[in-house]
């Protein structure tokens, strides 16, 4: 009966909730993350995903500038492909001093429960269930810092465990220029968390750099940092071209956005 049909307004809503939950792997024009989170997510805030949902497998370096969320965009990007079941395993790989930081913001405004992996998890772990027992397999999310990944104690289980399970996995490398030579040298050898990353990064099926200090002014150095981003694209030592670049960096300052119309703070150094 005409008397009992929904209000138009009523109607729309259940249409769009139905519409929106039901994306598919391969639609990428709409996004669930935005409405799975506690947070007001800025309109710019949405080009990282989106570039991410475009690519086959994630290879992407937000570098946008300080206080413009990469944070929140990185959390996006994991959030939507968790939702999309095109993730089974994230580690995010962040300085000590903001794993504390990373796991209570993806907890409280997403959702997310990340374990931190520490000398007292691997401690817990092998108590439970052995020597032999592998830490990384007991949880599918995981913070670690970047002291610890240079320890083969803890990245050696991790490297055995992708070996033989690669697909869905996805590493999130915060402050990602702490990966880059320093400098020179057409080799560009780098710091032991350099050649960690060398043996890591490449295990993973999808990766995820964020750095606001990408480049740091040596060309040979950039190319190494973004070899480990995407060997396939770059090599290190080789001048990275800029429509490459282009292809896998997200990069935006705030001059550009405050242009755009998006209000930021404004410093004054007196």
């Amino acid at each position: 009966r005409h008397d009992r049909l929904d209000a138009p307004e009523r109607f729309a809503a259940w249409y769009h909730a139905l519409r929106w939950s039901s994306l598919s792997v391969a639609d990428t024009a709409r996004f669930q993350a935005p409405y799975r989170a506690g947070i007001s997510v800025e309109s710019y805030q949405f080009e990282p995903l989106e570039r991410a949902l475009r690519q086959p497998r994630v290879n992407l370096f937000i570098a946008d500038d300080v206080g413009l969320g990469k944070t929140i965009e990185a959390a996006l990007i994991v959030r939507e492909l968790l939702l999309r079941q095109r993730l089974r395993r994230v580690v995010i790989a962040a300085p000590a001093g903001v794993v504390s930081q990373w796991r209570e913001e993806l907890d409280a405004r997403f959702g997310l429960t990340f374990v931190v992996v520490d000398r007292e998890y691997l401690r817990a772990r092998r108590r439970e269930r052995g020597w032999q027992f592998n830490p990384w397999k007991a949880h599918t999310r995981f913070i670690v810092s970047h002291a610890l990944l240079r320890d083969p104690h803890y990245t050696a289980p991790l490297i055995d465990l992708l070996k033989s399970d690669r697909a869905g996995s996805l590493l999130v490398l915060d402050e990602a220029h702490h990966a880059a030579p320093s400098s020179g040298g057409r080799i560009a050898v780098g710091s032991a968390f350099t050649r960690t990353l060398r043996g890591l990064a490449p295990r993973f099926e999808h990766r995820g750099f964020l750095s606001a200090t990408t480049h740091n002014g040596d060309s040979n150095s950039f190319s190494a940092l973004m070899d480990l981003l995407d060997p396939t694209r770059f090599v290190r030592g080789i001048p990275v071209e800029p429509a490459l670049r282009r292809e896998v960096m997200v990069r935006r300052l705030k001059s550009e956005l405050r242009t755009a119309g998006v209000e930021f703070p404004q410093r004054e150094v007196v």
